[in-house]
């Protein structure tokens, strides 16, 4: 695809406010061998990911130990049709606290994975998802498109780093 199709679809997208850019688990892996060193001992939040679709929260629980992190948590929106930030049809608008692996076999078992209600939707602006993000060291996402400039704002704004 050329450079000027890809910004057509890009500007298209931010016109229908199509949100919906999953990124690939194989992109995730070959960009982040680069940053080891920078997750270990870190907090790293996934706020605009479906923790049971995405492939960032996949990546970093399946690495959790090999990158030393200290803590892994993912919200999302919540889902209210089968096309908004989500491939699952849900009700409720929850996140994922992942501390690491507790029986020794190195794959984050769902009794190992945190899984908690949010009171409110689950929007990155909102107060709780805005409480996560000040426990967070790290923050790595593929956020809302139509809102990429309120969101990098918002994590200027809290002197986060973005991945």
């Amino acid at each position: 695809m050329t450079e000027k199709a890809q910004n057509k679809n890009l500007n298209q997208a931010k016109i229908n406010k199509k949100d919906e850019f999953y990124t690939q688990l194989s992109d995730i892996e070959r960009e982040l061998k680069y940053y080891k060193k920078h997750f270990k001992d870190k907090v790293v939040y996934c706020n605009c990911d479906d923790p049971r679709v995405s492939n960032f929260f996949h990546y970093f629980s399946y690495n959790f130990e090999k990158l030393g992190l200290k803590k892994l948590v993912a919200t999302c929106y919540k889902n209210q049709n089968m096309d908004l930030f989500s491939q699952n049809d849900a009700e409720q608008a929850i996140y994922l606290e992942y501390t690491g692996d507790k029986n020794g076999n190195n794959i984050p078992d769902p009794n190992e994975i945190g899984m908690k209600k949010l009171k409110g939707d689950g929007d990155f602006r909102s107060k709780e998802c805005i409480e996560l993000l000040k426990q967070a060291d790290i923050v790595v996402t593929n956020p809302p498109f139509s809102l990429f400039r309120e969101y990098v704002a918002q994590l200027i704004e809290n002197d986060k780093n973005l991945l």
